[in-house]
């Protein structure tokens, strides 16, 4: 299922069942696993590994060169994907930036037209990118996570586990675990929704909503309210959204929006 078109390069290697449509280009030793469909125009660089079933949409680049002034050519580094993921048409994944360094995508991702993933950018399992999103370089994506349309990234930022954020917003700080994040470094509210259906149940969502409360709510700074959090024992979702926060570098986290105007919103859900 390889159209006359296409351009392969001897080294590429290809698993069963591959399709590559019209025009499609694989360069040096790129390694696509078993079921993968590659669409017309793409062009997938030599230093691409993928696993099994993944479609690689129309126009799409995957391992370009990344976009610093510092990169060498003659750089050995990589794009990796796992397994069953969506990355539609026109998106841009460029590969690492330091010797032996990778972008990396998890599995069942699905990133909608025109994303880009700059170097280094790493993903983990069922993130969903909405169109035109720009992540740059060394951003972390938990599992789960979705990312609206238009949404800006700056470097070295972190997302946390199954957050959601506002479509047409820009972040510079860490966006912790759990939470709405929106506008330009906000936090609107926990992912309501977005908890329900990844199975947390009701005593672990109300001890999420209590944590969040005690670092957005309470009126504390985030140095005050860590100490809080440590003269209680939490569940392992609570705390992981304490570690999280402790964690930050010297950007820190995305602030209450509710505390911008001293009004107190509520918590937003997330759409269906």
């Amino acid at each position: 299922m390889i159209h006359p078109t296409a351009v392969i390069h001897p080294d590429a290697v290809l698993g069963a069942d591959v399709v590559v449509g019209p025009y499609a280009v694989i360069e040096g030793a790129a390694k696509i696993g078993d079921g993968c469909e590659i669409q017309a125009h793409a062009i997938i660089g030599a230093h691409v590994e993928m696993g099994r079933n993944n479609l690689i949409g129309y126009g799409a680049v995957i391992g370009g060169d990344p976009q610093d002034f510092a990169f060498k050519p003659q750089v050995h580094s990589m794009v990796r994907i796992g397994d069953g993921n969506k990355i539609r048409e026109y998106c841009t994944l460029h590969r690492g930036t330091t010797e032996n360094s990778a972008t990396t995508v998890g599995n069942q991702c699905f990133l909608m037209a025109g994303a880009h993933l700059a170097h280094n950018v790493s993903l983990g399992d069922h993130v969903i990118i909405a169109n035109n999103a720009l992540l740059g370089g060394h951003v972390q994506v938990a599992e789960r996570v979705f990312i609206g349309g238009g949404c800006v990234f700056h470097q070295h930022i972190r997302v946390g586990r199954l957050a959601i954020c506002q479509g047409a917003s820009a972040f510079s700080k860490d966006i912790p675990p759990f939470t709405t994040a929106a506008e330009r470094n906000g936090i609107a509210g926990l992912n309501v929704v977005g908890l329900r259906r990844a199975g947390l149940s009701a005593a672990q969502r109300a001890e999420v909503k209590e944590a969040f409360g005690l670092l957005y709510r309470q009126g504390l700074n985030t140095t005050q309210a860590l100490a809080a959090a440590k003269e209680r024992k939490w569940g392992a979702e609570a705390q992981a959204f304490f570690d999280f926060v402790a964690s930050s570098r010297k950007r820190g986290i995305c602030d209450f929006l509710g505390s911008r105007d001293g009004t107190a919103a509520g918590d937003l859900l997330t759409t269906e």
